[in-house]
């Protein structure tokens, strides 16, 4: 009896928890990033909604919503992100200052679904992509204890376009090569991992959205955050937090 009990106890706390399952379906179409997402293997793809409050105030569906679908092949994940946002912001020129304060895409990923933490290394990931296509998160810290901010655009493939009916949707299609903890910034011997069926990542989609104040309005995720002291921005530091992303056939 306390075997089942216990089992149940371990079933309801899964079924609770924030690495609820994630699918991406491998592409059966040579992938083409231009914002458009007109891949026939797109719609065989099951969207998921960007819709947990991270940070600030939840905001109404006409000034965010988003949500997502994700394929792969041996080489990429490929991304097709849905988003509505009445007013895109980009405030800062350099895309290493202050980014998280911009209108941008953060993509978490975690190679081998390890989770643990990430803030200064690369055992995960925490990208943010910029409405200008650049690509950043943090490194190592430098020698005197400073943060170290990073472009890693050469990870990732970024197109967005707004829709003609409605300017306020924008649809973003990324391709995303999959790096392990073994990467080095500034290496010549990085190399991403080849990707197979079966394989198991841990992933994370969220959205900054800013309406034109200094610092961002809204962080809206995709998985559920259980609050530390108050706070749910735990993405960035750990890949504990992380949904449990599947590569199927």
């Amino acid at each position: 009896m306390d075997r089942i009990l216990r089992k149940l106890c371990i079933l309801m706390l899964l079924m609770a928890s924030n690495t609820y399952a994630l699918d991406a379906i491998k592409t059966k179409d040579n992938m083409h990033i231009n914002g458009v997402g007109d891949e026939s293997s797109w719609d065989s793809a099951n969207w998921y909604a960007i819709d947990k409050l991270i940070l600030g105030d939840m905001p109404s569906k006409d000034d965010f919503s988003g949500r997502f679908k994700i394929l792969w092949d041996e080489q990429s994940i490929y991304l097709l992100v849905e988003i509505t946002d009445d007013v895109l912001f980009d405030q800062h020129v350099d895309p290493k200052h202050f980014y998280w304060d911009d209108d941008c895409l953060e993509i978490f990923i975690d190679e081998d679904a390890s989770g643990g933490e990430h803030q200064y290394n690369f055992n995960a990931f925490a990208y943010h992509v910029a409405l200008d296509n650049q690509v950043v998160d943090l490194g190592i810290k430098n020698i005197d204890g400073t943060e170290n901010f990073v472009l890693l655009n050469d990870h990732i493939e970024s197109s967005w376009r707004r829709n003609h009916d409605s300017l306020t949707n924008v649809t973003w299609e990324l391709s995303i090569s999959v790096y392990d903890d073994s990467f080095e910034f500034g290496s010549n011997n990085n190399k991403p991992v080849e990707l197979s069926i079966n394989k198991k990542l841990g992933f994370m989609l969220a959205y900054c959205d800013n309406d034109g104040s200094k610092e961002r309005e809204h962080f809206i995720g995709s998985t559920e955050i259980e609050a530390v002291n108050g706070n749910k921005n735990l993405g960035y530091i750990t890949a504990d937090v992380f949904q449990r992303l599947t590569l199927i056939n």
